[in-house]
């Protein structure tokens, strides 16, 4: 059982050294074993996935499309082996061993809380925050790459627990003082910072500012996103937690009249997973900072 394990993760870390390196060649070389070793870990890793993982072309090896979507699960499941291996895991008497995740960055803050409050009022540390946002955070779950997730969106008949939390509101604020007429009026004048926070937010944006009637700069991370604003100037909806202080202070003004945006927050877990009474734990400390954020 262990050799096969093993053999599994050579592949796993072979597919990433070439991912890195942009080469079989490169790959041998980093791992210090044949060209023809590498090759049949591939051969043999894409054969159970029924996948093509790589494109060769004259320019060096790449990603296929598969095998973006294959790297981030790659690199988790490289990441917990070599946990296991170092140890670390017959020290979990004293963490809690859960892997966070959130699909959205405006709640990379709440998992650092979170693992903060399980430390204070737990005695006990999960040990991984997945920061990764590509990451398809229920498959990651339904695949038990990762055990607890927060999401805005859940999937249609997923068979993962859902619990929901207190939604996220978030409020349309600009660098000057604006109304809601101001910017209709001159959507096309004025910077609007989009972020990528899904479907729901999209279409709730185009009642409030349609997509052909405003000047955007797209930003994936909220914080990347408050930052730009608050150097460059412009307009943007953004969670008022985050944007609380610089309201206080007058960095920043809310746009008068214009109508919050509220998204779901959910939790996501495995149903038959064997750390439920970690997950409680969890659970219990995020509808209280959720909760306490709301007030």
């Amino acid at each position: 059982m262990k050799n096969i394990a093993q053999m599994q993760m050579n592949a796993i870390d072979t597919f990433l050294s070439i991912a890195a390196t942009g080469s079989f060649h490169g790959a041998a070389q980093e791992l210090n074993i044949t060209q023809t070793t590498v090759s049949a870990r591939i051969k043999v890793l894409e054969a159970e996935l029924s996948m093509s993982l790589f494109e060769r072309g004259p320019g060096g090896t790449r990603l296929s499309a598969a095998g973006q979507q294959f790297r981030p699960y790659a690199e988790q499941m490289q990441q917990t082996w070599r946990f296991v291996r170092s140890g670390a895991v017959n020290a979990l008497e004293e963490r809690i061993s859960l892997r966070l995740g959130a699909q959205l960055s405006i709640w990379d803050g709440l998992l650092v809380d979170l693992a903060i409050w399980l430390e204070e009022q737990k005695g006990k540390l999960p040990f991984t925050l997945n920061y990764d946002h590509a990451l398809n955070m229920a498959e990651a779950v339904a695949q038990q790459l990762l055990d607890l997730v927060i999401v805005s969106e859940v999937p249609q008949a997923t068979r993962l627990r859902v619990e929901d939390l207190p939604p996220e509101e978030l409020v349309l604020v600009s660098d000057q003082a604006l109304s809601l007429g101001d910017i209709q009026d001159r959507a096309r004048q004025l910077l609007f910072i989009n972020l990528d926070f899904g479907r729901q937010y999209d279409l709730s944006l185009q009642r409030v500012i349609p997509k052909g009637s405003r000047q955007h700069i797209v930003l994936g991370n909220a914080s990347m996103g408050l930052r730009y604003l608050h150097r460059r100037g412009g307009m943007g909806y953004f969670p008022y937690s985050m944007v609380a202080q610089l309201l206080q202070a007058g960095s920043l003004q809310i746009i008068t009249d214009a109508p919050p945006i509220f998204l779901d927050c959910k939790a996501l877990y495995h149903p038959e997973t064997v750390a439920m009474a970690q997950i409680e734990d969890a659970l219990e400390g995020l509808h209280g900072l959720r909760g306490s954020a709301a007030a």
